[in-house]
Order: structure tokens, then C-alpha cells, then sequence
């Protein structure tokens, strides 16, 4: 069994270039569910995975788990925000934004990082992941979701 400790500190290591890379910092302007900022969701996507991962015994390309976890919506945009969306399917098209602002960005984006992006909205978008990696990242999407919305942020210090 592994001890959090060492998910955490492997983490910081996997999540580090990633974060210090391309236009993340953005994220920390757009708010994704509640009161969480889109930054703060990735980084709790990205963990929660790695986390479920590991402690679970899964062989995956750790790397690239968390790499994908962190860009998976980087779209960019305010999605409550009508004239700063691209289009009014945000649920069904940020995925692909999030790829090509990626593939911008970060332009030796793996295929397996490419799938945990484009796949992450499954089942509303129907096409379904095709990793392990992929399929993990969905489901920590979700969980994060919920906890964001119902809770506000709960990685804050004090929640709402």
C-alpha cells in the first residue's frame, strides 16, 4: 500500500511542469463548478487520480495521468459567460477546446493524454475513453464535480 505521503509528494514532482507550463495560470480566473476555480479543479482531478491509481494498485503511465488530468479542461473561456464561449454546447465541445488549446500549447501532447482530454466528458459525449488512464480521469471528473457543486470549494480552507 502506498502512503499518501508519498502520492502527494509524487504528485507535486508529475504536476510540476505541467503547472509551470503554457497558459494554466489562466485557469485561476475562470470558475468551474460553484466557487472552485477551473485551476483548482484540475489540480483535484489530477490528484484524486493519481491518488486512486496508486492506491488501488493500477498499472498506468503515471506521468501522463496526471498530465492529461491537469489539461482536460483547458479551455480557456469563461463557460458561464455567453460571449466568451465559443459556442452554447460547452458540455459537449470544451473537451475538443481543451485538446487544441493543448495541442497549442503543449505540442508533443501524447496519444494517451490526447484520449484522458477528449474522452473525460463520457457518457455525455458518447464517444468513451480508451485507456485505463482515460476512464480513470472520467470517473474523478465526476466525483470532483459533485463535491465542487455541492460543497462550493472544498479545497479551500473552510469550504464555501
Amino acid at each position: 500500500m502506498v502512503e499518501i505521503a508519498e502520492i502527494r509528494e509524487k504528485f507535486d514532482e508529475l504536476a510540476r511542469p505541467t503547472l509551470q507550463s503554457g497558459r494554466l495560470y489562466q485557469l485561476a480566473a475562470f470558475v468551474q463548478h460553484g466557487t472552485t476555480t477551473t485551476l483548482d479543479h484540475v489540480i483535484a482531478v489530477a490528484y484524486t487520480s493519481l491518488f486512486t491509481a496508486l492506491s488501488s494498485g493500477m498499472q498506468v503511465n503515471e506521468g501522463e495521468l496526471v498530465r492529461g488530468a491537469l489539461l482536460h479542461d483547458y479551455y480557456l473561456y469563461d463557460w458561464h459567460d455567453c460571449k466568451a464561449a465559443p459556442d452554447k454546447w460547452h458540455g459537449f465541445t470544451h473537451p475538443r477546446h481543451a485538446l487544441n488549446n493543448a495541442r497549442a500549447d503543449f505540442p508533443d501532447l501524447s496519444p494517451l493524454e490526447q484520449d484522458i482530454i477528449l474522452h473525460h466528458m463520457f457518457p455525455l459525449v458518447p464517444i468513451p475513453p480508451r485507456s485505463k488512464e482515460a476512464w480513470i480521469v472520467s470517473a474523478c471528473d465526476k466525483l470532483c464535480s459533485s463535491a465542487e457543486t455541492m460543497f462550493g470549494n472544498p479545497y479551500a480552507k473552510g469550504g464555501r
